[in-house]
């Protein structure tokens, strides 16, 4: 079985897949596909039926898409709770990650994901405010219920897709309450979460198109280093 990703410090929907193989102990390998550079649609294309990343193949067959590619290895591999074993859990947990999966539109716009960077104060308050309120709700909710650590008790698929959102949190210092900091602690904290953190710092590669300073014409593309 093999993940194809696209760079880790910067590809959200890459993160979200890989930590569930990692996070869960399911056997896989896989292979970084640059999100720059020349050719690099061209490449992706070439590799991903839909043109992006993340692609699953196992075997002969290729799955696209980050939530078909976590509900096949929950198929797969049914008894690693990857969504929470109690029904009403799982339809909770399988609504909020499609919450995730379409909205926030505001926050992952002004926000990108940049594991190697910090940024505070750069992101406009009002621009993100109602996506904040939303996600602290959304958060305190669930931990309120479940208690903790993460939004279902244990580590799951919901988790694994908020993971992204939580670095943005932390590389832009966007204000949370305690709760929320508890719980991007608790993301932070997460071994698979720590391996990809790792790898991801090493990486030489500039996106510009993820680069806070670029979108903000604060610096010209290509001129990072």
């Amino acid at each position: 079985m093999k993940l194809l990703i696209g760079n880790r410090n910067y590809s959200t929907w890459s993160l979200r897949p890989w930590l569930v193989l990692r996070q869960f102990e399911i056997p896989f390998e896989d292979e970084v596909l640059q999100l720059a550079g020349d050719g690099w649609r061209e490449k992706i294309a070439a590799r991903s039926p839909t043109g992006k990343v993340p692609v699953l193949i196992d075997g002969d067959l290729v799955v696209p898409e980050t939530l078909a590619i976590i509900e096949y290895l929950a198929d797969l591999y049914p008894d690693r709770d990857i969504w929470p074993r109690d029904r009403r859990d799982r339809a909770l947990a399988r609504a909020v990650a499609s919450e995730m999966h379409a909205g926030f539109m505001a926050l992952r716009n002004a926000a990108p994901m940049n594991l190697r960077a910090s940024h505070p104060g750069r992101v406009d308050l009002d621009g993100v405010r109602k996506d904040l309120q939303r996600v602290e709700t959304l958060w305190g909710d669930l931990l309120a219920k479940s208690g903790g650590p993460y939004l279902f008790g244990a580590f799951s698929a919901a988790d694994a897709m908020f993971a992204p959102l939580a670095t943005r949190l932390r590389t832009y210092e966007l204000p949370i309450s305690d709760v929320s900091q508890r719980y991007v602690e608790a993301i932070y904290a997460l071994p698979a979460f720590q391996e990809w953190l790792g790898m991801a710092l090493q990486e030489p590669w500039i996106v510009d198109d993820d680069e806070i300073d670029v979108i903000q014409g604060r610096v010209a593309p290509g001129t990072l280093a």
